[in-house]
């Protein structure tokens, strides 16, 4: 099995991506899905984020408003946080990749924000990232409910460069030039993927070569 890592800063498309690549067929494990599920009524995540951060869990599920005030702009708060989900995450993660491989999958896709940063990178065959202009991802960014410049360079803050994320991909999906040819790209990078051996899965500890130019 192949698995393909998905990630793009803020607003540059990367869940319209997810969809597409679900729409060929391909089998997304959505690292913001785990996260939302983990703070709902219920979630794992919820007993721990009430001890570790008052007022912030509401009726029983974590209000993220209330969390976003408590982490924003507290480093170590958020890193409080990120040791709070990112073990969840991962635990999903691994536990698609079993289920997919099971199913004998021939390609499977982590999408994950903080692919690089947290080096979710290194159990992928290859990665993709989706871009946009600077222009386009303030505009789509700037016009969601709640958002300010502010909130927007925070993110910003705790991810890398678009420029370095690029730099680091194998593959680059443009979507400021329409959904058409965010589709052909993804569709041409999921039939070089099928042809691939995967060497990252049953994890081991064997390099692998970069796909970087040959699409």
């Amino acid at each position: 099995m192949v698995i393909l890592g998905l990630t793009g800063s803020i607003g540059m498309g990367k869940s319209t991506a997810a969809g597409m690549l679900r729409g060929l067929g391909v089998p997304v494990c959505d690292s913001d899905a785990v996260v939302h599920a983990a703070l709902a009524k219920g979630g794992a995540a919820v007993p721990r984020i009430a001890a570790a951060f008052e007022g912030a869990v509401v009726d029983g599920a974590v209000d993220r408003q209330k969390l976003g005030a408590a982490v924003f702009g507290d480093t170590p708060a958020l890193r409080r946080l990120e040791a709070i989900l990112h073990p969840m995450v991962r635990d999903a993660q691994l536990a698609f990749l079993r289920r997919e491989s099971a199913r004998r999958t021939p390609v499977a896709v982590l999408d994950v924000p903080l692919l690089f940063e947290s080096g979710t990178d290194a159990r992928c065959d290859a990665t993709i990232v989706v871009t946009a202009p600077r222009f386009l991802q303030e505009q789509r960014v700037l016009a969601r409910p709640g958002m300010t410049r502010e909130r927007f360079d925070s993110v910003l803050a705790r991810q890398l460069p678009d420029a370095t994320k690029r730099r680091l991909a194998d593959f680059v999906v443009q979507s400021g030039l329409g959904r058409r040819h965010s589709l052909r790209r993804l569709e041409a990078i999921v039939r070089l993927a099928r042809r691939w051996p995967g060497c990252k899965w049953p994890p081991r500890n064997a390099p692998v070569r970069s796909r970087r130019g040959m699409l």
